[in-house]
């Protein structure tokens, strides 16, 4: 069965690997992470402090990929602590009938598999149209984590760095201020 580790990550749009030496080679500096294979906040729990550092500074995040009323598509990047409520967040973000997106868009749009969804998807979620929405925590944190593609490794970087490389794919962020 294919998951979203990087044992099948030839099979993605952008490979972990490429997207790795894509950001060596604009000069971002990071921190890569390999571990078991993360689909949620309560697994990425369990790496946190022993493989993963954590502390004052970092920010886990945890990552929707959503479709609204207009069947536009949405990444919401949170804190991985935050509560969410689609409702108040739709209406914060100015869009109706948010709801997640299945497997299939979330490969069409971001070319990742479940588990693997982060900020990083906009290397293919900008050409295709997704817009993205990030807490303002991350903005202001030390060091970010987020999945380079697959579930089963981490990388750290300065926000800095995550927001160039954002933007020289072409994504605009918009920032939540939660």
């Amino acid at each position: 069965m294919v998951d979203a580790s990087s044992t099948f990550q030839d099979s993605l749009p952008v490979s972990s690997d490429d997207l790795l030496a894509q950001m060596r080679e604009a000069g971002v500096e990071f921190e890569l992470y390999e571990h078991i294979p993360l689909r949620t906040v309560e697994d990425a729990k369990t790496v946190q402090g022993a493989i993963v550092p954590d502390g004052p500074g970092r920010v886990n995040m945890k990552n929707f990929y959503l479709r609204d009323r207009k069947k536009r598509n949405h990444l919401v990047v949170l804190e991985q602590d935050r509560e969410v409520d689609l409702k108040a967040l739709g209406a914060q973000m100015g869009v109706a009938g948010l709801s997640f997106g299945s497997a299939e868009r979330l490969m069409e749009f971001l070319g990742v598999r479940p588990g693997a969804v982060s900020p990083l998807a906009m290397v293919n979620g900008a050409q295709a149209g997704v817009q993205l929405w990030m807490d303002a925590l991350v903005r202001d944190a030390e060091f970010v984590h987020a999945h380079p593609l697959v579930n089963d490794r981490t990388v750290a970087m300065r926000p800095g760095d995550l927001v160039a490389l954002l933007d020289g794919w072409g994504a605009d962020v918009s920032w939540l201020e939660l």
